[in-house]
Parts: structure tokens; C-alpha cells; sequence
């Protein structure tokens, strides 16, 4: 039953590749001012639906495995998100019926799956601390905000895309292609992990944890790629292999760290090539599938997504969150890392409301707040998690 489960997540994922071709062609053959209405985007979203159907089995039998929801490491977490931001799409999809907001949402998609494939995919207990209902309830609607989240920024980047004049050099050319880096990167995380799990890299690290304690043997710090960060008063067990460059405190997860800045070389090398080959600029790139698109209609569809995905968030992420520590730790708030990054997030999409309920910030002040909070949900996910050890750091 598992592998049938991750042969329906690598299906879904495939028909999400297919549903960006073909929405993709319903903006090509399309003069209508970039509404799908024609066949192509028709496609486009059947082939999505379908897509989700196939993901929605892979969570449903991967829950009936494991005896819980499977939310509960980066692998099962990063997918659910990937699969409530496809179903946050189609939704949003069939409001506004455009097949460009497909051609950028999809790949976000794609990438965050990708992304979460890179994790162990074992079907582990649950440890003592997550062994209640509250993890069904708080993770999957904090995931779910997210999602909706996510579509905003999706949004937000289509209207950057059409709205800045890419001829110039500008602070807004010049923090467009980062972000564009930023989500090549995720890519280079992909192919740098899927390289060196080929070639079956493993080195380990004793190490001193935060705590003091020497941890050696099996309880040593594995890294899966060479090791330019190593651990705190790390020494590597096999010295055949790469020795760090230097070393980092016992606060921050060597391991995950080291992968990031693999992760963010290759990005660069693979940003720098397409540079190179297209000679033009990533969101220059990107003008000819957004030229037909109204500017008001994605800065609409940006807006609502906030105003949905805030209170979801709310719900799920504070609200939920703080009951269930209460209940697993006799207190509600620990200022524990996740949380506090938790807080951020839910700070900025309410200064966000504010500053375009109260202030009139629209168009391209909109789609960067809406830019710069998929950055800080992206960061909660991945450096929070992965990086910064704390209660709520992922295996």
C-alpha cells in the first residue's frame, strides 16, 4: 500500500508538469486578454484536478499505513503544503479563470514537492509529544493558510513580471531576479541531494550538542553532502572524506546548513548558465506569458488570497498551535523559534491588510508585501525547521 502511495504522489507530479504545458498553450493561443476559455486551459485544469485526485490518494493511504495524518515530518509536511497550494489553485482557478495564474502556481508546486522528495520517506512512530488529535487539526490547517498564502505570492510575481520594465537596471529589476535565484535555488537543492544520493555520499561527524554532550558513533551528525560546515567541535569519523572548511555553533544543525549553501552554489551556477544562454534577464524571460494579463486582475487575486489565507493561518498556526502546547507542555507560548517565526508571518500578512485596507497600497507595493511573505513562510519552513534547532525542529 506505501508504494502504491508514492506511485500516485509521482504521478500527481507528473500530471502537474503537464498541466503547466497546457496552460502555458491556453496563453499562447489564447487573444482574449489571458482567460482561459479555450481548450488548452480546459485541459490544463482537468489535467490538474486529476493531479490532485492522485495526490489526495497518496495522503489518504499513507495515513491509513502510518495510523495518523502524515504531517508529521519534512517529507509528509512539505507535501501536504504542496498539495493544499494545488487545491488552493484550482479553487482560485475556477473564480477568476486565468491560465497564467497555472503557469506560475503549478511550478511553485512542483518545486515544493520536489523539494520535500528529498527527505527520508519512511513511515516512522510518532514520538510521545505528537501522539494527539491536535497534530491532524493544527498542522494541517497551518499548512493549509500557508497554501492560500502562497497563491498570493503567485499573484504578486505574475504582476512584477508584467509590471516592471526589464530594459532598465533598477532596484526593482534587481530584487525580481532574486527572488527568481531564490526558487532556482530550491531546484539546485533537487538536482545537487539527487546527484550525491546517487552516488550514495555519507559521512559522519562526532560532534558536542548544545547541551554539552559529546555525541559519537550512531548518534553522530550524518551529512549526505561534502561537508563545507561542520558541526560544533565536530570530528569526522571516516577521514577519507571532505574536512569542513570551518565549523559552526551547536545552535544551528550543521548538516542542514551545509545543504542549504549547496543548495544556494548550485542555484547560482544554474541561474548564471540560463543567464549565459539566454542572455536576458530571468523576468525578462517571463514578460511574453504575462503580456496579455490584467494588472487589476492579479492584484485582485492577490488581495483575496490574503484575505482568505489570514485567517486560516490564524487558526491553524497561532490559535490551534497554542492549545496544543498547552495541553503537551503545560504552557501556551515558549518562544521557541517555530513560534516566533510563526508570529512574524502572522504580523506581516496583518500589517499587510492594514497597509492595503488603511493605506491604499496596491499594484506593485501589494504584489512585493505579497513577494516578501512566501519569503518569510519559505524561511519558517525551511531554515526554521531544518537549521535552527528548537522543539519544533523536523527529523
Amino acid at each position: 500500500m506505501l508504494n502504491i502511495s508514492s506511485n500516485l504522489l509521482f504521478i500527481a507530479f507528473i500530471l502537474y508538469l503537464i498541466g503547466t504545458f497546457f496552460f502555458g498553450g491556453a496563453i499562447r493561443t489564447n487573444s482574449k486578454k489571458g482567460e482561459a476559455v479555450n481548450k488548452w486551459g480546459q485541459i490544463g485544469i482537468l489535467v490538474s484536478i486529476v493531479g490532485f485526485i492522485c495526490q489526495l490518494g497518496y495522503f489518504i493511504l499513507r495515513w491509513i499505513v502510518s495510523g495518523h495524518a502524515p504531517v508529521s515530518n519534512m517529507f509528509e509536511f512539505t507535501t501536504f503544503f504542496g498539495m493544499m497550494l494545488v487545491a488552493a489553485f484550482i479553487i482560485i482557478f475556477f473564480i477568476y479563470r486565468t491560465a497564467v495564474l497555472g503557469v506560475f502556481a503549478l511550478p511553485v508546486a512542483l518545486l515544493i514537492i520536489a523539494y520535500a522528495s528529498m527527505f527520508p520517506r519512511e513511515v516512522n512512530p510518532l514520538v510521545p509529544s505528537l501522539k494527539s488529535y491536535w497534530l491532524h487539526i493544527h498542522v494541517t490547517t497551518a499548512a493549509a493558510g500557508e497554501a492560500i498564502l502562497a497563491i498570493s505570492f503567485a499573484a504578486g510575481l505574475i504582476y512584477l513580471v508584467k509590471a516592471i520594465n526589464q530594459n532598465e537596471k533598477s532596484k526593482s529589476t534587481f530584487w525580481l531576479e532574486f527572488v527568481m535565484f531564490s526558487l532556482i535555488s530550491v531546484l539546485g537543492f533537487v538536482i545537487i541531494t539527487s546527484v550525491f544520493n546517487t552516488m550514495h555520499y555519507s559521512a559522519t561527524f562526532n560532534w558536542v550538542d548544545k547541551n554539552g554532550v559529546k555525541q559519537v558513533g550512531e548518534q553522530g551528525l550524518k551529512y549526505e553532502l561534502p561537508a563545507i560546515v561542520g558541526p560544533h567541535e565536530g570530528e569526522i569519523q571516516n577521514t577519507a572524506q571532505f574536512k569542513p572548511l570551518f565549523y559552526v555553533p551547536a545552535l544551528l544543525n550543521a548538516a542542514k546548513l551545509n545543504t542549504l549553501i549547496w543548495s544556494l552554489a548550485t542555484g547560482l551556477i544554474l541561474y548564471l548558465f540560463i543567464r549565459l544562454i539566454s542572455r536576458k534577464r530571468i523576468g525578462a524571460l517571463l514578460q511574453p506569458l504575462v503580456k496579455n494579463i490584467k494588472l487589476d486582475l492579479v492584484d485582485e487575486i492577490s488581495y483575496r488570497s490574503v484575505l482568505i489565507g489570514f485567517p486560516v493561518f490564524t487558526l491553524g498556526a497561532l490559535i490551534f498551535a497554542m492549545i496544543w502546547a498547552q495541553v503537551a507542555w503545560s504552557k501556551a507560548w515558549s518562544w521557541d523559534p517555530k513560534e516566533v517565526w510563526a508570529l512574524i508571518t502572522w504580523l506581516f500578512y496583518a500589517a499587510f491588510l492594514h497597509l492595503r485596507l488603511s493605506k491604499g497600497w496596491h499594484g506593485s507595493k501589494s504584489a512585493w508585501l505579497a513577494v516578501i511573505g512566501f519569503a518569510i513562510i519559505m524561511f519558517n519552513l525551511v531554515a526554521v525547521n531544518l537549521v535552527i534547532a528548537g522543539l519544533h525542529s523536523y527529523a
